[in-house]
């Protein structure tokens, strides 16, 4: 997850089904870790997704608005079938999602309320 990826300009349209392809479930924080190998600042999350998925890793760019103590039991949104990215040492296995900041920093993005964990974003 990269600030980099924010643009001021809209996405060229597709359809609905390519949308649909895109799987972007709820999951619960359960693990929360220092990630001083990666290259821009980063920590690294177990993120508990229910069944069938399971526990699954990511890193994530995270560091400025969020503090480490205080991620653990917060529900995130993530892309959990894109392939496994290698990021140093470190695999990481979905694609947790945020949003800029004003300074275009990345901020979590997750339900208001607390909701079954594995839910699709639909």
């Amino acid at each position: 997850m990269s600030s980099s990826s924010s643009s001021s300009s809209v996405a060229a349209q597709i359809a609905y089904t390519d949308f649909e392809k895109v799987d972007i479930r709820v999951g619960t924080i359960v693990k929360a870790e220092p990630f001083p190998q990666a290259r821009k600042p980063a920590l690294k999350l177990s993120i508990d997704f229910g069944e069938p998925i399971g526990v699954k890793k990511s890193s994530a760019q995270i560091t400025i608005n969020h503090r480490l103590e205080e991620l653990v039991g917060r529900q995130v949104l993530a892309v959990v079938n894109f392939p496994p990215r290698q990021i140093g040492p470190f695999m990481s296995e979905v694609l947790t999602l945020g949003l800029p900041d004003a300074n275009g920093e990345v901020m979590l993005i997750g339900p208001e309320r607390k909701v079954p964990d594995g839910g699709r974003m639909f």
